[in-house]
């Protein structure tokens, strides 16, 4: 999921000795002098797009709604205490170095990105932990530890994702999918690779014990997926992070969104705050403007949506526009499901945690039904305990943690009263962190905390049923079933982010503004 301007399908090379891992950039195409282009949000797919079109020569300008830049990526203060909003796990770093690259800067003169050791912490059910690391004797280690009997079985499935990683990363995920036929070609490939089986029915197939089943397969859910239905493409996620690691920005997640708007302005594009798009101007069939909430109108020759698709076609393009994406076929796609966060910031720090840590129920495969299909809210979850200070201390107060936990939960189909049950919930989530391996004694140290709850993704991020990741990552809508970079509807309007191809995830959101380069 990278790759540079130009105007043919690019394959990734593999690295050989560079601590950044970049591949080549190839020539770009000639510049489009006098040429404009919007881009609506500023999350990491609207700033890479941003940068792409800007070093083309396109005259830029980002319309952002908040106050901020960032869109998921927004950064919260509060005393001293600085909380990442979204996303704070950033692989394969070289995408990154290439945008810089792109316009002729250097990412490491605006972003400090350092790996995370362990990537994770798997804490389970039965007191076990399981530390996912990047040295494959260390890992395997970990297999041993937990049950030897299934280190060959192991070793056959990091074969198989690196298989998967090669086609699907490596050769398609900056592939544009407009037509029916471009996913006729590539379907032989995802039959030899079983595309069709899920994350977690794949790993079965390799491996039996049941923490180790889990282990391998969760990592969908860093993308919105359901890992008993994901298709087993998304199992070379692992293969990904193992050749490229886990990494994180220095400053957080927002201190990475920073140097990119500074490299966008440094050449020339224009980033405006407190700009929402109330309308997606067409004329003759063709994206021509936008027009904003306060009346005024801008024109431009391209325009770039890295908003939520479905409430990007539902809300800024009027229906007689839309023949493919209508309200009512978009009210069908399924999507994925939503997040309840808390983030919070003690009076004391607590060294014996990583930095990142998936701590598991009781339940794995009732608790991910009970999120995707019956759509309540358990009585037991599953967290992601996001612990920044242990990489970077700026992050807060002296001798002060800062954290955030999430909780995966049903999108707003589910018809939770959220204002009515978040504050409980969140007292549930905090109360079982409260161990001695884990956050002992948390509510006493308390001294900082917000709540982020599904119906704020709707409200303040826009997005369709409070969905945290917009489209399921599901078989059938992803590549060509999946809402198109280009418009089918609408010329001259493009899509990028996690709504879009290739998905969801840094990675993903990063190469779909790589797209582009086939239609620009």
């Amino acid at each position: 999921m990278s790759g540079g301007i130009n105007g043919t399908t690019a394959t990734l090379e593999r690295p050989i000795d560079s601590d950044r891992q970049t591949p080549p950039t190839r020539p770009g195409r000639p510049r489009r002098l006098g040429d404009t282009a919007l881009v609506i949000g500023s999350g990491f797919g609207g700033l890479a797009a941003a940068i792409r079109l800007q070093a083309r020569g396109y005259q830029t300008t980002i319309l952002e709604m908040r106050d901020k830049p960032g869109g998921r990526a927004y950064v919260y203060e509060d005393n001293g205490f600085i909380y990442d909003a979204g996303p704070t796990i950033v692989t394969v770093p070289f995408v990154l170095h290439e945008l810089a690259e792109l316009a002729g800067k250097k990412l490491d003169d605006y972003v400090r990105l350092v790996p995370c050791d362990p990537y994770y912490r798997i804490y389970f059910a039965d007191g076990s932990t399981f530390d996912y690391v990047g040295d494959p004797n260390r890992f395997e280690d970990q297999i041993r530890r937990l049950s030897p009997d299934d280190l060959d079985g192991y070793r056959r499935f990091a074969e198989y994702t690196r298989r998967v990683f090669d086609r699907a990363f490596t050769d398609l995920a900056s592939h544009h999918f407009d037509r029916f036929w471009e996913m006729v070609k590539v379907a032989p490939d995802l039959i030899r690779l079983r595309a069709e089986q899920s994350v977690y029915d794949r790993v079965k197939q390799f491996v039996r014990d049941p923490r180790l089943r889990i282990a391998l397969s969760f990592e969908p859910l860093l993308i919105g997926g359901n890992p008993l239905r994901s298709s087993a493409v998304y199992a070379m996620i692992h293969h990904l992070e193992k050749t490229w690691g886990v990494h994180f920005a220095l400053g957080g997640t927002g201190a990475l969104v920073r140097g990119l708007v500074q490299i966008f302005e440094e050449i020339g594009g224009q980033l405006r705050l407190h700009a929402r798009v109330d309308e997606i101007l067409v004329e003759n069939g063709r994206a021509v403007g936008c027009r904003l909430a306060d009346g005024s109108i801008l024109r431009g020759d391209v325009v770039v949506s890295n908003g939520d698709v479905a409430n990007t076609y539902r809300r800024l393009i009027r229906p007689e526009h839309r023949r493919k994406w209508t309200n009512r076929r978009l009210e069908r796609m399924k999507y994925a499901m939503s997040l309840f966060v808390v983030y919070f910031g003690t009076n004391r720090t607590y060294d014996h945690l990583p930095h990142h840590a998936i701590i598991l129920g009781p339940r794995y495969e009732g608790l991910l039904q009970d999120i995707f299909d019956r759509k309540v809210v358990a009585d037991d979850f599953s967290l992601y305990l996001h612990t920044p200070t242990r990489t970077d201390p700026s992050l807060a107060p002296p001798g002060c943690e800062t954290f955030y936990v999430l909780s995966p939960v049903p999108h707003l189909g589910g018809g939770q009263d959220w204002d009515a049950i978040k504050d409980q919930y969140a007292d549930r989530i905090l109360a079982s962190l409260e161990k001695n391996h884990l956050v002992p004694n948390l509510r006493r140290h308390l001294v900082s905390m917000r709540i982020f709850t599904p119906k704020d993704f709707e409200t303040q991020l826009d997005a369709y049923l409070g969905s945290a990741f917009q489209f399921e990552p599901v078989l059938t809508q992803s590549a060509w079933f999946r809402p198109h970079n280009r418009s089918e509807d609408v010329e001259n309007l493009f899509f990028v982010g996690a709504g879009t191809h290739p998905g969801a995830g840094l990675p993903g959101v990063l190469s779909s503004a790589k797209v582009l380069e086939h239609y620009l």
